[in-house]
């Protein structure tokens, strides 16, 4: 695969690896496939990793010898071929290499991204993909759903065996499979998660923080307030723990330079892959706005050659030139957010001492139907604006707002409130006709009880009007909303 730079105004569309970098400092369906949950030890915990100034990088197991094509899966085949030094035959599961036919799902006329953020570090050669997402483009719809993946995801790696899915990408490189890391990958994501991909993003540390800066910036909405360790300065010695405090962030809207953007999407001492997975999307969103913003869409052929040495893409300028338009008429609304979320894994420890996320299939491949499908409310959610203004002292929660039914697919403007003291939340909905299933719909989103509701029919350019009250709480569970 040639190395190219991806231009930053796809940027939702390839630049947004490099929102989750790797974890650090302190302590397309053509071939439908079927995951099937690991027998689970029943005393089975959960395993946080310990503080360190440094993270390292977990050893790589035995060098694999690569196949074209995997063994039979028949009477005299042994499963031990397929796992490493460490393990154990009744450690791990061994995928079936027939698809289930049941589960099959189908990305025709849709277009994947896999969008990395990588762990490399000045001198390193080989390195593992700590941040994975998916994006599945429908140009037909205008749609877009992003797919984040732990890293931690123990997969079955083709010629390999059984490993995190993030080292697929390494053991490509390392062992020189057919395609490299590129091609390695692709094929760990078919099998295990039955989705195709067409074209890879990625980005390292330096890389990402280069685009943030270029781009002035990224003003991220904050929706759940974050603390963890972060480095007191980009200069300091990362190994001294001395250097290293504790830093929090939100709820609000926050101004970030790449350092600090760098630091909210990938850190995860205090939290887990799990919620990383989330604040990376919330800064892809964030990153995908500001290049609307600066009309980065524009220069694309004049800014191609300047980041060739941050992203490698097998995309091309005139790949980038056809995906323009699509972006141009793109809005957060029409970004919808999936996750991989800790109710579709376990917790397990190998034998070996790693600590990995054991996949649940089904509950696996319900999400993936959801996210390769349609949004079933989008176009009656596309049709309606909701105007939203803050009634509070609190900067930004009329941002925060907007963007959290943006999540659910409504189109927002914002607007001033007449006055900031506003106890309560109020949402009018100025129809004549009140539709009071998506009206309890909306409520749900936000978090508001129905007393929050107020039916004011009107003739104005606006279906409805929030009203942000200082019971208005921002927290909230992108994954538990389904647009």
């Amino acid at each position: 695969m040639r190395s190219r730079i991806i231009n930053l105004t796809c940027l939702l569309l390839l630049t947004v690896s490099a929102c989750g970098g790797p974890s650090s400092a302190p302590a397309a369906l053509a071939t439908p496939t079927t995951l099937y949950l690991v027998t689970v030890p029943a005393d089975a915990t959960s395993t946080p990793t310990p503080f360190q100034p440094v993270a390292g990088t977990d050893s790589l197991g035995t060098t694999p010898v690569f196949t074209e094509t995997p063994p039979p899966l028949d009477a005299t085949f042994d499963p031990n071929a397929l796992l490493s030094d460490t393990a154990t035959p009744d450690s791990f599961y061994v995928p079936p290499y027939a698809p289930d036919p049941a589960l099959s799902l189908s990305n025709d006329g849709m277009v994947t991204f896999l969008l990395l953020g990588s762990d490399k570090r000045p001198g390193q050669t080989y390195f593992r993909t700590d941040t994975i997402i998916i994006a599945v483009i429908h140009p037909v719809s205008g749609q877009v759903a992003l797919i984040s993946v732990p890293r931690d995801l123990y997969v079955y790696i083709p010629t390999v065996g059984m490993d995190r899915i993030n080292a697929a990408y390494e053991y490509g490189e390392m062992y020189h499979y057919p395609g490299g890391g590129f091609a390695l990958l692709k094929e760990t994501i078919l099998y295990n998660l039955g989705l195709s991909i067409d074209h890879l993003a990625i980005v390292d540390f330096d890389g990402f923080r280069q685009i943030v800066d270029t781009l002035g910036g990224v003003d991220v909405p904050v929706f759940c307030a974050y603390t963890d360790w972060h480095l007191i300065d980009p200069s300091y010695d990362p190994e001294n723990e001395n250097n290293w405090a504790l830093y929090t962030v939100g709820p609000g809207v926050v101004h970030m330079d790449g350092d600090l953007a760098l630091w909210y999407a990938r850190s995860r001492k205090k939290s887990s892959d799990f919620d990383r997975g989330r604040r990376s999307q919330e800064v892809l969103r964030a990153l995908y706005t500001r290049a609307l913003q600066t009309n980065v869409i524009s220069k694309i052929p004049e800014l191609y050659n300047d980041f060739s040495s941050s992203v490698i893409t097998d995309l091309t300028l005139p790949d980038l030139l056809q995906l323009a338009p699509l972006a141009l008429h793109l809005t957060n609304a029409d970004i919808r957010s999936y996750y991989i979320g800790k109710e579709m894994a376990t917790s397990w420890m190998t034998p070996g001492g790693a600590s990995v996320q054991l996949p649940n299939g089904p509950a696996i491949q319900s999400m993936l139907q959801q996210a390769l499908a349609p949004a079933p409310r989008a176009a009656e959610a596309e049709a309606l604006t909701v105007e939203v203004r803050n009634g509070t002292a609190n900067p930004g929660w009329d941002s925060l707002a907007a963007e959290r039914l943006n999540y659910d697919g409504y189109n927002t403007r914002l607007s001033v409130a007449d006055r900031q003291d506003y106890l309560n939340s109020l949402l009018y909905d100025l129809s004549a006709n009140p539709d009071l299933s998506r009206d309890g719909s909306m409520l749900n989103v936000l978090g508001l009880p129905p007393a929050a509701f107020i039916s004011a029919p009107m003739q104005v350019d606006v279906n409805y009007v929030l009203i942000v009250g200082a019971d208005y709480q921002p927290c909230f569970n992108p994954a538990a909303i389904s647009p």
